[in-house]
């Protein structure tokens, strides 16, 4: 009989991979990886399920696959070829033990400055003075060199507050700071923003100053202004609808807003937690105002239990359906 194993052990056995395919292990991590293999029962079950599931890329999804390929050339670049070609073979083994799921990559993690899990955020500070939050399952990278400050967005949602770089060695004016993401990339304009990853698209919303989208490769496309929101893919950009809440409320640990649809709040509760939120085509388009606070979802969903025509059933724990009432 097939056995669950845990999150945690799951990515400890990827992480070990990682470890010693990439790297030159030393006898000193053989030893570590020896005793952590000996530590618990299921940690040789997953050990052995990377060494059984070695599959490469046949059949992996788009999403995984961009994310994983990404992941890879940053890693050739930082190892060697040698080493990209080994990354993508360990995300073939992922994805055969069903590991690599948008809910559950690590990849990003792996390769970010700083992460955060499902239900986590995150505020750094930059020694240029910019301030980064990040959202729930978020990842990212940062360079600041004498030339410009940069900001990688691998995975999840950021907001951004620029700052003013007075720490700026010996600069006539000041760095410009960027925001990459795999669709494009992004110039900050003195400003408050926040960028957020979607599957086949990046949406920046923008609460102060502006920000200068450069779709793919190419030159700026647009201008985002202060109280506008746009969609940035490698085609291009366009300009995206208001969702019916504020794009920085999560800043403050709150879903706020009014006439939201609730098939995009209950989406957005998802996102703060482990497993799947069901909306059910019957009641995805009623409409909701509200405050809804993302650190305690289960309070939220009982709420609208309570004051909407729905009714909210947990399967299990990670599994929650909302649907007309019973």
């Amino acid at each position: 009989m097939s056995v669950v194993l845990p999150d945690s052990v799951i990515d400890a056995a990827i992480l070990w991979s990682v470890r010693l395919d990439h790297g030159e292990p030393t006898p000193k991590m053989q030893r570590a990886h020896a005793q952590w293999l000996a530590a618990d029962p299921r940690h040789a079950q997953a050990w052995q399920r990377v060494g059984d599931l070695r599959r490469g890329f046949a059949g992996m999804p788009a999403g995984p696959a961009r994310d994983t390929l990404q992941a890879a050339q940053l890693h050739r670049q930082q190892r060697g070829r040698r080493g990209a070609l080994k990354l993508l073979s360990l995300a073939g083994v992922a994805l055969g033990a069903g590991w690599l799921l948008r809910e559950h990559a690590p990849w990003q993690r792996l390769l970010a400055d700083a992460s955060t899990g499902t239900g986590e955020q995150r505020t750094l500070r930059l020694a240029d003075g910019t301030t980064l939050v990040l959202n729930t399952d978020s990842a990212v990278s940062t360079e600041l060199n004498d030339e410009r400050r940069l900001v990688v967005l691998r995975r999840g949602e950021i907001m951004v507050s620029t700052g003013d770089d007075a720490g700026a060695a010996a600069a006539a004016a000041k760095r410009p700071f960027w925001v990459y993401t795999p669709f494009g990339r992004m110039q900050a304009l003195g400003t408050r923003f926040v960028v957020r990853i979607d599957e086949r698209r990046a949406r920046v919303s923008v609460q102060q100053g502006a920000v200068a989208l450069h779709p793919g490769d190419g030159p700026a496309e647009a201008v985002v202004q202060a109280g506008q929101s746009r969609w940035l893919a490698e085609s291009g950009s366009t300009p995206a609808a208001s969702r019916g809440f504020d794009e920085d409320g999560w800043v403050d640990g709150v879903i706020a807003g009014r006439n939201i649809r609730m098939a995009d709040l209950l989406a957005e509760l998802g996102r703060y937690r482990h497993g799947v939120v069901l909306c059910d085509p019957a009641v995805a388009e009623l409409r909701v105002s509200g405050v809804f606070h993302v650190r305690d979802s289960d309070r939220a969903l009982q709420f609208l239990a309570q004051t909407q025509p729905i009714s909210v059933r947990l399967r299990t724990r990670y599994w929650v359906s909302v649907g007309p009432p019973a």
